[in-house]
């Protein structure tokens, strides 16, 4: 039985002035459906967030200092649901204690540097890590990867997206871009992002408008448009020398399919929509039994480092007004990239 803490439990679940998805939530009915977890601990700053989320999901424990419970608990997996800037901190301390799996919300960290120091700590430790792309385990997003190995559109030429920001958002889709690539590595970056209307997410400063173009060394080429250039708002395009395959129409036709086979857009009844909570638990699971076989997990920190990287090369290039090859050697957060009149 792996006993399991949480770092990180927030206000209760969708109260007044509770920002986020909750994701801490998640995260414990994950660890519920999982028959070899038990939740012993929780950890929050907020006493009374700890112990309301106590009675909701169960833990034997409730900590204000989540060190002090690393300390205690002798924690098999840790789950860290806090907000960006606190991510590398909390999983290096975690593989100092001894912890055999830690399991981050996304983004990875808010810079570069961040993100391939905890891998590399977690690596050095033997600690599992793993980041919460759940989306992988998507039925929509499944059944698309299935219809392109199978040939539906024949041979993969090229990938657009479309979301809100490159950083909060733009790590699913970067993330997705590479699993329906087969993990291919990409080659180099080119990108411009504006800042003249910034955002703030969990605390990191977004681009209002982004583009990043990208090429993969198998020759395929991808595309992430954000802010004011993402229309429509939410979209992945697939496309091959006989035909396109499409996810995000709506989340009621999650995935359809245009090829030669029919006259015109060919719905693809999925089952469920793009956003199904059900995919934080399968990411849980699959982390679970990788711990105990040893394999990668489909969420594993090498894979979301990836996804970090092209963030990461979009706001070099911004800055640098040229393409970037990768790997990524510099390390630019988006804040000293000054706005464009």
């Amino acid at each position: 039985m792996y006993r399991v803490g949480i770092i990180g439990t927030g206000k209760p679940w969708r109260s007044a002035g509770a920002t986020g998805f909750g994701m801490a939530h998640m995260h414990a009915r994950g660890y519920r459906a999982a028959p070899d977890a038990h939740l012993v601990a929780l950890a929050d700053l907020n006493l009374d967030h700890a112990r309301s989320f106590q009675e909701q999901h169960g833990g034997d424990a409730v900590y204000q200092n989540y060190r002090e419970m690393l300390a205690k608990e002798r924690l098999d997996i840790v789950s860290i649901c806090t907000w960006p800037h606190l991510h590398a901190e909390m999983v290096i301390a975690c593989a100092e204690a001894g912890v055999r799996a830690v399991h981050c919300e996304k983004p990875m960290a808010p810079s570069f540097d961040e993100a391939k120091r905890m891998v590399a700590v977690c690596e050095a430790s033997g600690t599992q890590l793993t980041f919460n792309h759940q989306r992988r385990f998507g039925a929509p997003f499944r059944a698309a990867r299935d219809l392109l190995r199978a040939g539906a559109i024949g041979t993969l030429q090229r990938m657009e997206a479309t979301c809100d920001n490159l950083f909060d958002w733009g790590t699913h889709w970067f993330d997705m871009l590479f699993f329906f690539n087969d993990e291919t590595p990409v080659e180099w970056v080119i990108g411009q992002i504006d800042t003249r209307k910034p955002q703030t997410i969990f605390g990191v400063t977004v681009e209002s408008q982004g583009i990043s173009q990208f090429r993969f060394r198998n020759g395929v080429t991808g595309m992430l448009l954000t802010g004011d250039s993402a229309i429509p708002p939410l979209i992945i395009r697939l496309y091959g020398d006989e035909g396109l395959i499409e996810i995000g129409q709506s989340n009621d036709t999650p995935l359809r399919l245009w090829n030669r086979s029919a006259s015109g857009w060919q719905n693809i009844d999925v089952g469920e929509g793009l956003h199904d909570e059900a995919c934080h638990t399968r990411a849980i699971l699959d982390l679970i039994d990788a711990l105990k076989s040893g394999r990668e997990p489909e969420v594993s920190a090498r894979r979301a480092l990836q996804a970090t990287e092209l963030i990461f090369a979009t706001y070099e290039s911004s800055r640098r007004r040229g393409r970037i090859d990768l790997p990524l050697t510099t390390d630019v957060p988006l804040t000293t990239i000054t706005a464009t009149a």
